[in-house]
C-alpha cells in the first residue's frame, strides 16, 4: 500500500501526518522539531511511503538534508503556490499537512528547488554579503543626511567612504551631532571590512567554475554579479524553457486575464528576489558601458519610461544568460540585440 506524508514545519515544532491512497490518516502528531523523534515516527511506514512533503519555510534545511541522508523522496512544496479550498469551515496544521499529502498523492504539488546541501553555504554567503552591504548603505546615507541637515550641503557617498575621525572632527559640529555622525563611520567601517573579508572568500570559491567565467563576458555583469546570479540560479538545467527562468528573475509581467482584459495581478513577489535584483543592477551597468544595450533602452523608453525600458533590458540579459549557461557559450551581442 502506497503512503504519503506531509509536515507543516514551524519554528519549534512539526505536524506530521501520513495518509494512504484513499487520503485515510494512518498517523497525525505534533512533534518538537526534534530529528530523532521525527525519524522515529517515519521509520514504520518508511517502506510504504512514496514520498514526505515538506513545507518550504525559512527553516527547511535540517529536516530535508536529514530525511534525504536517511534515503526518503523528499520533496519541498512550495507555500507561495499553494491555495486550500476557500470555503473551508476549518483548517488547521493537522488539515495543511494532511493536504501537501493529498497534493503528492494526486500529483498536484508545487514544488521548489531543494538546493545542494554542499554548495548551499556558499550561496547563502554571497546573500550574507548582500544583507551587510545594505547595512553598510543606510550607514552612508545616515551620514549624508547628518551632514545636509547642518551644513546645508551635499556629500557624495564615495567621499563618505574615504572620512575618518578626524575629518569628522574637523566639520565643526555640535558634539550630539558629532557623536552621531562618529558612531555612523565606525558601523560603516567595521562592515566594510567584514564585506572584504567575504568577498575574498567568495572569489576563491567560484573564480574557476566554467558558468561564472561564461557570466563575466556579459556586458554590465562584473564579479560580484556574476557571482550572486550563479549561485542563486544553481542548476540551469532545473529550467525546462527560458521563460521559466525569466520568470523566476521577476522579468516578467504578472497579471490575470479573462476574456482579454486585465483582472488584476498575480503574485508579484514569485521569483527570487537576488536574481531580480542582479539583473536589474547588470541593466544599469550594460547600458552604460555597451552600445546596442543603450540603444535597445533608448528604444523603449521613446516608447514607455525608463522604468520599463530598464526591466526590458534586464529581461533581455537574464535570457540571454539561460542560454549561454545551457550551451556553455559565452555572450554574443548580436545574438541578443539582433
Amino acid at each position: 500500500m502506497n503512503k504519503f506524508s506531509g509536515i507543516d514545519l514551524h519554528s519549534n515544532n512539526s505536524v506530521v501526518v501520513v495518509s494512504d491512497e484513499a487520503d485515510r490518516v494512518l498517523y497525525q502528531r505534533r512533534l518538537p522539531n526534534d530529528p530523532l523523534q521525527i525519524r522515529a515516527a517515519l521509520a514504520p511506514h518508511r517502506e510504504d511511503l512514496v514520498g514526505v512533503v515538506i513545507e518550504a519555510t525559512y527553516n527547511w534545511y535540517w529536516l530535508v538534508d536529514q530525511l534525504m541522508n536517511d534515503g526518503y523522496r523528499v520533496h519541498l512544496a512550495n507555500p507561495a503556490a499553494i491555495r486550500q479550498y476557500e470555503g473551508l469551515k476549518y483548517s488547521g496544521d493537522f488539515t495543511d499537512a494532511g493536504h501537501l499529502a493529498q497534493l503528492l498523492r494526486l500529483g498536484l504539488l508545487p514544488e521548489g528547488y531543494i538546493y545542494p546541501a554542499e554548495e548551499r553555504p556558499v550561496r547563502d554567503l554571497s546573500r550574507k554579503r548582500m544583507q551587510l552591504v545594505q547595512c553598510r548603505t543606510a550607514q552612508i546615507l545616515a551620514i549624508e543626511n547628518l551632514f545636509s541637515r547642518n551644513t546645508g550641503g551635499q556629500m557624495r557617498g564615495e567621499r563618505v567612504k574615504c572620512l575618518d575621525q578626524t575629518q569628522v572632527g574637523a566639520f565643526g559640529f555640535a558634539p550630539d551631532v558629532e557623536l552621531a555622525m562618529q558612531a555612523n563611520l565606525a558601523v560603516m567601517q567595521t562592515l566594510q571590512e567584514q564585506i572584504g573579508i567575504l568577498e575574498k572568500r567568495l572569489m576563491e570559491r567560484v573564480k574557476l567554475k566554467p558558468d561564472y567565467v561564461l557570466l563575466n563576458s556579459v556586458p554590465g555583469i562584473g564579479p560580484v554579479l556574476a557571482t550572486t546570479i550563479m549561485l542563486e540560479t544553481g542548476t540551469i538545467s532545473r529550467f525546462t524553457e527560458v521563460g521559466n527562468f525569466s520568470s523566476y528573475c521577476r522579468c516578467v509581467d504578472s497579471r490575470r486575464e479573462s476574456n482579454s482584459r486585465k483582472k488584476g495581478e498575480g503574485n508579484t513577489k514569485n521569483g527570487n528576489k537576488y536574481l531580480a535584483w542582479a539583473f536589474v543592477e547588470a541593466a544599469n551597468f550594460a547600458m552604460r558601458s555597451c552600445p546596442e544595450a543603450r540603444r535597445f533602452y533608448e528604444r523603449k523608453k521613446r516608447a514607455r519610461n525608463g522604468i520599463v525600458a530598464i526591466k526590458a533590458l534586464a529581461h533581455k540579459l537574464a535570457r540571454a544568460c539561460y542560454h549561454m549557461l545551457r550551451e556553455h557559450k559565452p555572450f554574443d551581442v548580436t545574438r541578443c540585440f539582433g
